[in-house]
């Protein structure tokens, strides 16, 4: 039995973002048609995870895939409590990030601001308490270097790390004319308008929906189904990263 997708994202009262995360749940069930893809939250909307869990279990196996673009509190304890209660129903996938396929998508929306090469480049982030996430945010950073060839900044609008504004402010003190923020945010909200409040010259737009984004979604479902001992989902995922 193929089990089913959990896809577990924070929850936001924003409209927008609500709309976003919805249109890319939608985009991960069109790539895996003969999936049941369920929504989930940690917090603010509901179902919350363990409610939907509970509701799976034990008759149907689960893998919670985080909407969640590093580890953090929300996967480490929120996400890990849930998948406990129910061993052996239910597993949970990595967060999202990093990852290659964040990597395209990033370069996407920086390509959409017209990024030129004698821009500096902040990547911004949420931000954790949790150490983790600022190592992933910053694994994150070296994967977009790459792709772009130049220096990757980190700023961060809460939690440990530098935070944006000085980030911002560090770049233009070195002498960059124009400094681009690259939100590395899945969907508009409070974080998203924090970030392109931060002061940098122009902002990109959260990365969902995308369809690269669905990809790692399903990609992350098959590798923990395989964990999981369970029937993988066929075709249609990337393997990059």
């Amino acid at each position: 039995m193929t089990p089913t997708l959990v896809a577990c994202s924070h929850g936001t009262s924003s409209a927008a973002g609500r709309a976003a995360i919805t249109e890319l749940v939608d985009r991960v069930r069109a790539v895996l048609p003969d999936t049941e893809v369920l929504e989930a939250f940690v917090d603010v909307q509901s179902p919350y995870v363990a409610d939907v869990l509970a509701a799976c279990a034990p008759t149907r196996p689960a893998v919670v895939v985080p909407l969640l673009l590093s580890t953090g509190y929300h996967t480490q304890v929120d996400i890990a409590r849930a998948v406990a209660a129910h061993a052996g129903h239910a597993v949970a996938a990595p967060a999202l990030g990093p990852h290659e396929l964040l990597a395209e998508v990033l370069h996407s929306r920086l390509d959409d601001v017209g990024l030129s090469p004698a821009d500096a480049v902040v990547l911004a982030a949420a931000g954790s308490s949790d150490p983790a996430a600022e190592t992933d945010v910053r694994a994150m950073a070296d994967h977009l270097a790459a792709r772009l060839g130049t220096r990757v900044d980190v700023g961060f609008a809460a939690g440990a790390g530098p935070r944006i504004d000085r980030t911002v402010a560090a770049a233009r003190a070195h002498g960059a004319d124009r400094v681009v923020v690259a939100s590395y945010v899945l969907a508009p909200g409070h974080f998203a308008d924090v970030i392109a409040r931060a002061g940098g010259d122009v902002a990109t737009s959260p990365l969902a929906p995308d369809e690269r984004v669905a990809a790692l979604i399903a990609e992350r479902f098959a590798a923990a189904c395989a964990r999981f001992g369970a029937v993988s989902p066929a075709g249609g995922i990337l393997s990059r990263g």
